[in-house]
């Protein structure tokens, strides 16, 4: 009996940066039900209202729901019928400026740089500075196609630790890499995690589709929860039926 399920968001519970499908939204009430449930991934609040918080069914208990953004240097609890922020840890504008400069040599050196982007490639999220290779608002179908197998990412990503010692940097979502301070990624989430709502990490599961080498959900792994790795919502709404049936059982 697991008393928190934690999920990666994109890729796991909805595709990349759209909302909750309703399968998903009542699928988690179910889970909500018989558990603590957290989601923790890169993107920063604004998104996590457009997809996961306002996507919701009225049954869901949003009092059990850690919604955690920017790998978790942001936690957002519901309480009084609305959701607030819990604690957030913001950069300094000298490493936002640092990060911004590396981020346009790592381009210009590795030469992924796309013929065709759409918005801004690089969103300041306070706590975390992510790179979005084809832009913030980038159609699914391009994306899916840029870098499927994340090779592209690898040679960027290695090429950005050079440029950027002491601080965090992980691939996520479709086309991203989040950079955060040194040690932040989703293990240290997690274990803010354990201190906010005094569960213990074997308690928990982790369910996300990039618990591979590299990939932003491997921490979890690596920190050793019980990890699921998923290839794509449909496959996460499988395992969540599995949890449920479980409890109740």
């Amino acid at each position: 009996m697991k008393q928190l399920v934690a999920f990666d968001l994109d890729g796991t519970l909805a595709e990349s940066k759209q909302p909750l499908g309703e399968p998903m939204g009542e699928a988690l009430a179910d889970l909500l039900g018989v558990a603590q449930v957290a989601v923790i991934s890169g993107g920063d609040w604004p998104q996590f209202e457009k997809q996961v918080a306002s996507r919701l069914p009225e049954r869901a208990d949003r009092t059990k729901l850690w919604l955690m953004p920017t790998t978790g240097t942001k936690l957002y609890r519901f309480e009084g019928g609305a959701w607030h922020p819990v604690y957030a840890e913001l950069f300094d504008d000298a490493t936002r400026a640092k990060i911004r400069t590396a981020f346009d040599e790592a381009l210009a050196a590795t030469g992924f740089k796309p013929e065709q982007t759409w918005g801004e490639r690089v969103e300041d999220r306070g706590s975390q500075i992510t790179f979005s290779a084809l832009g913030q608002q980038a159609p699914l179908e391009a994306k899916e196609k840029w870098d499927p197998d994340f090779a592209k990412r690898k040679v960027i990503q290695a090429d950005l630790r050079t440029r950027l010692p002491g601080l965090s940097i992980n691939m996520g979502g479709a086309t991203s890499i989040d950079i955060t301070r040194e040690g932040v990624d989703k293990a240290y989430g997690l274990k803010k995690l354990r201190d906010a709502s005094g569960v213990a990490l074997d308690a928990m599961m982790f369910v996300g589709d990039a618990i591979f080498p590299g990939g932003n959900d491997y921490p979890a792994k690596e920190l050793g929860l019980d990890t699921v790795r998923v290839r794509d919502p449909e496959e996460t709404l499988s395992v969540i039926a599995t949890v449920v049936a479980c409890q109740h059982g």
